[in-house]
């Protein structure tokens, strides 16, 4: 809405207070204080109407931007229920994923096994293939007085040697371990000059 000051309205209003008050003042003095009002009062006219026109056009903006975005306005009651469904769903979605991942997951290890498996099978064929093993010999030359050892878990003849207080040599020959790599829990064996 642009306001409209008619100069007849300024005039009137720029009169009126000297006319009120009854001073004589010169007609010279009058129409100078008459002239720099007006001149004052146009300037503040100008600057509200460029104002005014700053804020129809905000208003227009403003306007058109909420009727393009088409955006409407939800209730707490309606997002919090959106949130629950949103919740429920992920839970729902992650307990088949963990299904899913787990199924996967036991079917690759059974995959592995399979290479793993096979993968020592070529290997020990491989060195039996390659390599004939030779008959393993055996020295009579240790301690024939000592103790029995029980094979315990994680036990290597080495680890028994330090134990006992033996010699790695006397005990694969008292025993005729032909691989001494493959001693089994449980297994009994003699240990030459054992403590």
């Amino acid at each position: 809405m642009r306001l409209a000051v008619t100069p007849f309205m300024l005039f009137v209003a720029l009169l009126a207070p000297t006319l009120l008050s009854g001073q004589n003042v010169s007609p010279a003095v009058e129409l100078a204080n008459m002239r720099e009002e007006f001149r004052l009062l146009q300037q503040r006219v100008g600057a509200l109407t460029i104002r005014v026109e700053q804020l129809e056009e905000e208003n227009s903006r403003l306007a058109r931007s909420a009727a393009g975005a088409g955006q409407t306005y939800a209730t707490l009651t309606q997002l919090n229920t959106a949130i629950a469904d949103l919740t429920r769903d992920i839970r729902t979605a992650n307990a088949a994923t963990k299904s899913e991942v787990l199924a996967t997951v036991a079917t690759q290890m059974e995959n592995l096994a399979r290479q793993t498996n096979a993968a020592l099978d070529s290997v020990t064929r491989t060195r039996t293939a390659s390599a004939p093993a030779a008959p393993a010999t055996f020295s009579d030359n240790f301690p024939k007085d000592g103790i029995t050892y029980t094979v315990a878990a994680g036990d290597t003849i080495s680890r028994i040697a330090q134990k006992t207080g033996a010699k790695v040599s006397d005990i694969i020959n008292a025993n005729r371990l032909a691989d001494p790599t493959r001693i089994q829990v449980g297994q009994v064996l003699f240990i030459p000059g054992g403590k």
